[in-house]
């Protein structure tokens, strides 16, 4: 079993930085791929960004390119997401989970007022 938490969230307002961070208990992730989702209200969940494993490999959604940043620390077990230039559309719920579903967090609130 794996237990994920995150933490981070709040408010900021548009063009400022958030970074929400995901601590796993249980068992190790370093041989996982972690992804963070995120959920507006009143919308589906949406992936956000993927990191492999060792770290190696990322993706990131076209809607946060070249804002949020994926990464992830082993040593730590944890996972984290840098989000700069937040803008409204980005207030959600951010949830992280491991790729393959099997686990997810309770979630984090990202505000960003306008």
């Amino acid at each position: 079993q794996v237990h994920l938490v995150e933490s981070g969230g709040g408010l900021v307002q548009a063009g400022g930085s958030l970074r929400v961070s995901c601590v796993a208990s249980g068992r190790t992730i370093s041989r996982s791929s972690m992804g963070w989702f995120r959920q507006a209200p009143g919308k589906a969940r949406e992936l956000v960004a993927v990191i492999s494993g060792g770290g190696a490999t990322t993706y990131t959604a076209q809607s946060v390119k070249g804002r949020f940043t994926i990464s992830r620390d082993n040593a730590k077990n944890t996972v984290s997401l840098q989000m700069n230039s937040l803008e409204p559309e980005d207030t959600a719920v951010y949830y992280c989970a491991t790729i393959n579903g099997n686990y997810w967090g309770k979630g984090t609130l990202v505000t960003v007022s306008s």
